[in-house]
């Protein structure tokens, strides 16, 4: 059983039903850990060492968080900027992610069609992914594919449970899977 760190980042939360219903449907898992950067860090100051002792101590990462302006809130990308440090993180001795896995979970307004190379945003989610890809790649890691959640303010009741109990058969495949290379979340 690996261990799963979900670095969850929501300036709103307490307004957003997504993910709280995301949040909710894997709080009691075993061996996946929740840390809420905005309840954490409020004033934006992350403690570098603990974060990295957390990432250090994990085999799967899950940067979990709403689509802001086609990227992730501002205090995930300050832990992004600190935390993944040359020498630590990429570099000269920067080997200590090397070989986890890491995704993005995200929620977003819009729906499938407007993530298109023909919708209003002109590009797909994988695509303005890329340099959360590319930040795993340099770290060695092995990025998945995103877990996305499209179309969260018409998303019902039902349909919201449906998305989250999927999350949850994510989160235990990564945690349970004999072998993670072999599942289809693998970009």
């Amino acid at each position: 059983m690996r261990k799963v760190l979900v670095l969850f980042a929501h300036p709103k939360f307490e307004h957003s039903e997504a993910n709280q219903v995301l949040i909710k449907a894997i709080s009691d898992l075993e061996k996946v850990e929740i840390r809420d950067l905005y309840e954490l860090y409020p004033d934006f100051n992350v403690k570098v060492q603990k974060e990295q002792g957390r990432l250090f101590e994990s085999e799967v990462i899950i940067w979990q968080h709403p689509f802001y302006w086609y990227s992730c809130p501002p205090l995930l990308k300050q832990w992004i900027d600190l935390v993944l440090e040359f020498g630590w993180a990429y570099g000269p001795g920067g080997v200590y992610l090397k070989n986890k896995f890491i995704m993005n979970a995200i929620t977003m307004g819009g729906s499938d069609t407007a993530y298109s190379h023909e919708g209003r945003n002109n590009y797909t989610v994988e695509e303005f992914l890329r340099p959360f890809e590319q930040t795993a790649r340099l770290c060695g890691m092995k990025y998945l594919s995103p877990f996305t959640l499209k179309g969260t303010h018409r998303i019902g009741g039902e349909g919201l449970n449906q998305k989250a109990e999927e999350y949850k058969n994510l989160i235990l495949q990564l945690r349970d899977s004999e072998n993670l290379d072999s599942l289809n979340y693998i970009r």
